[in-house]
C-alpha cells in the first residue's frame, strides 16, 4: 500500500501542442496575491471599493497571504458561512516540476469577515480554481491580450461582473519575484495574482463562474460554481 501524500492535489488538463496533457500537482503552498494592479489609481480604487464595505487599508502593495493549501478546490459547488461573501476572477501561477503553468481561479472570500482581517476572511473560503492549465512559456509572448472575465447569476439571470486584460495587474513574474525575493516560483506552490474590479460593486450571488481568454490561440479556460451558504448558528 502506497503512503498517502500529506499535500492535496490539483488535476489538471493542459492545452500544449499535441494532445493534452494531465497534471497531477501536489500543492505545497498556496499564496493570494493582493492588492496587485498595475496602475495606482485602479488599485486605489480598488481598495476604496472594499474600504465602502469596512475592509481596511492594506500595510502594503502588492500584499501577499498565505492561504492553508486545503482550501483550494476544483469542485462545482462551494459552501460558505453565511450570505456574505463573493467570488473574485484571477489568473493562478502553478509551479510544477520545474515549469510554469497559467490556470483561472477564483479567490472567493467572507466579506463580512474582511473588515476584521483580511487575512481571516482568506481562509475561511475555498479557493476555485479550474481543471484546465496552459503553459506559461506558450502565452508569455502575448501575456497582455489575454483577458479575465467573471459573471454572476442574478435575479435568475447570467450577468457580467468583471472583465478587463490581465494587464490591470502587476505581471506574473513581478508578483512570483515580489513573493520569492527574485527566486524561481519554488514547485508545489500556486499563486493567485490579483482581480479586477466589481462591475456595479462587490456582491454575494448564488452562482460564480470565471474564464480567462487567450484570443491569440482562440482558446478559454472557464468554470463557475454554486455558492451554498450554510446557516451560522450560536
Amino acid at each position: 500500500m502506497s503512503a498517502r501524500s500529506k499535500y492535496p492535489r490539483l488535476s489538471l488538463v493542459a492545452d500544449v501542442q499535441g494532445p493534452p496533457v494531465r497534471l497531477s500537482i501536489e500543492i505545497e503552498e498556496l499564496v493570494v496575491a493582493g492588492w496587485t494592479g498595475r496602475d495606482l489609481a485602479a488599485v486605489e480604487h480598488h481598495i476604496e471599493e472594499l474600504a465602502a464595505i469596512g475592509v481596511p487599508r492594506p500595510s502594503q502593495v502588492p500584499l501577499y497571504y498565505r492561504v492553508a493549501r486545503n482550501q483550494l478546490v476544483q469542485g462545482g459547488a462551494l459552501q460558505v458561512m453565511g450570505p456574505d461573501t463573493s467570488g473574485e476572477a484571477e489568473f493562478v501561477m502553478v509551479a510544477h516540476a520545474g515549469e510554469l503553468w497559467v490556470t483561472a481561479g477564483s479567490d472567493h472570500t467572507d466579506r463580512k469577515a474582511e473588515a476584521q482581517s483580511v487575512a481571516i476572511a482568506k481562509q475561511l473560503c475555498g479557493k476555485v480554481v479550474a481543471n484546465r492549465a496552459w503553459r506559461y512559456a506558450d502565452v508569455a509572448g502575448h501575456w497582455d491580450r489575454l483577458i479575465l472575465r467573471a459573471y454572476i447569476r442574478e435575479g435568475g439571470a447570467m450577468v457580467k461582473y468583471q472583465e478587463g486584460p490581465v494587464t490591470a495587474m502587476r505581471s506574473p513574474e513581478a508578483l512570483m519575484q515580489g513573493w520569492t525575493g527574485g527566486k524561481p516560483l519554488p514547485d508545489g506552490t500556486a499563486m493567485y495574482c490579483g482581480t479586477l474590479p466589481a462591475i456595479g460593486g462587490i456582491r454575494p450571488a448564488e452562482h460564480f463562474a470565471f474564464e480567462l481568454e487567450d484570443p491569440v490561440l482562440k482558446r478559454t479556460i472557464a468554470h463557475g460554481y454554486d455558492v451554498i451558504a450554510l446557516p451560522v448558528v450560536n
